[in-house]
């Protein structure tokens, strides 16, 4: 999950915006004049694509961990 909260912003250096501010523009259609241009077509879906993947992986994760106790959840690694 960490991979994908990185991700975004290599987009969101380029474009200069957050990325829920990015995909709220775009849900709601304000960035259809993009469409014309590939690459930003490209990078607009490959975006969108990361982010719901996030969302969901996110969304997923919180559901988990209401049902686990966050210490047995946890990775623990004895010290050397």
């Amino acid at each position: 999950m960490k991979l994908l909260e990185r991700r975004p912003t290599l987009y969101e250096e380029k474009y200069g915006v957050l990325t829920e501010d990015f995909y709220a523009a775009l849900m709601s259609g304000k960035l259809a004049q993009f469409d014309a241009y590939d690459q930003t077509r490209s990078d607009f879906s490959r975006w969108k694509g990361i982010y719901e993947t996030w969302q969901g992986r996110k969304a997923a994760y919180e559901e988990q961990m209401k049902k686990r106790d966050l210490v047995e959840a946890m990775r623990l690694q004895p010290a050397y």
